[in-house]
């Protein structure tokens, strides 16, 4: 894909890595379950490839505005501790079942660096903004599961009751004009029905 250039064509993207695997953030996703494994591993468009999947697809905003965002994500993208961030939540519905719970993080100086139009979103969804901008570079991916403590999960409970204890997340940074743009998608049961 012509957006998706190589790190070493930006000198400083290192700072934007999304591994740690202190909190169990994984470089390559061998040890998710096989069904899952081209979800999560496909680096092109989540958008586009559940377009493809369902006669109906929607995208559900649940948050946005300015708040805090989880403790692990503070680092990630070189924000102090305690810092707002511009912060989006939704669902992502496949025949007006959720699927998918994406959660994106935008440091405020991102909100006046190219990535005002987050704002505006709505119910558009952020993928397609994100694979249409050739300017926008995509930072490698990251995978980890996460159990019922994490504020991910706690966040996908709060809207549709969860008989699993654990859920499969991916996440990446994406890079415009220097501003990083942190987007977590945690995949949800229904996802295996696709």
């Amino acid at each position: 894909m012509a957006w998706l250039r190589h790190n070493a064509d930006f000198p400083h993207s290192e700072r934007f890595a999304v591994l740690d695997s202190r909190q169990g953030w994984l470089a390559h996703p061998h040890s998710i379950p096989r069904v899952l494994r081209p979800w999560l591993s496909d680096n092109g468009s989540l958008t586009q490839r559940l377009k493809s999947r369902c006669a109906s697809f929607r995208v559900l905003p649940l948050a946005t505005g300015l708040t805090r965002p989880n403790p692990d994500e503070y680092a990630l993208l070189d924000l102090a501790p305690g810092t707002r961030a511009y912060v989006r939540e939704v669902m992502l519905l496949c025949d007006g079942v959720p699927v998918v719970f994406a959660h994106s993080v935008l440091p405020h100086a991102g909100l006046r660096g190219g990535w005002s139009g987050i704002t505006r979103l709505g119910s558009r969804s952020l993928g397609e903004a994100l694979f249409s901008d050739h300017r926008i570079q995509r930072m490698p991916l990251a995978y980890r599961q996460i159990r019922r403590g994490h504020p991910l999960f706690r966040s996908v409970s709060a809207q549709q009751v969860l008989t699993v204890n654990s859920l499969w997340v991916r996440r990446s940074v994406f890079c415009l004009n220097g501003h990083p743009l942190l987007v977590t998608e945690v995949f949800l049961p229904a996802i295996h029905a696709l």
